[in-house]
């Protein structure tokens, strides 16, 4: 089981990120469930981006965090969107079948944003 760190800024624009780094397994997905679904709630952000430039594994249960957090944002108008998902998550999100939710291309680009 891995470890996450997560830390949260606004970006000048209003839009909230939310910087995952490290795994996003079992041992780690209430922690980032609880950040997005707590910023959502506190914030009520225009946009919320889930930086994950530097998470190096995710399982089903990071999936399933991340499906949360988009679904709570789609629930208060919040644009969700995933910046910076390595290979190795975006491969995750097609063989789930979830990458078209996610606004992912069929294969993943360097340095961009998806929106959900």
């Amino acid at each position: 089981m891995g470890e996450a760190v997560m830390t949260t800024r606004t970006q000048a624009d209003g839009a909230i990120v939310v910087d995952v780094r490290g795994s996003l397994d079992a041992a780690t997905v209430d922690a980032v469930r609880e950040s997005l679904l707590g910023t959502l709630a506190r914030e009520r952000p225009i946009t919320l981006i889930v930086d994950l430039t530097f998470v190096v594994f995710m399982d089903s249960m990071g999936v399933g965090a991340l499906v949360t957090g988009y679904n709570a944002a789609r629930e208060t108008g919040t644009r969700f969107v995933l910046r910076n998902p390595s290979e190795f998550v975006h491969r995750q999100l097609r063989v789930t079948g979830l990458a078209e939710m996610f606004g992912l291309p069929p294969a993943s680009s360097p340095s961009q944003s998806f929106t959900g």
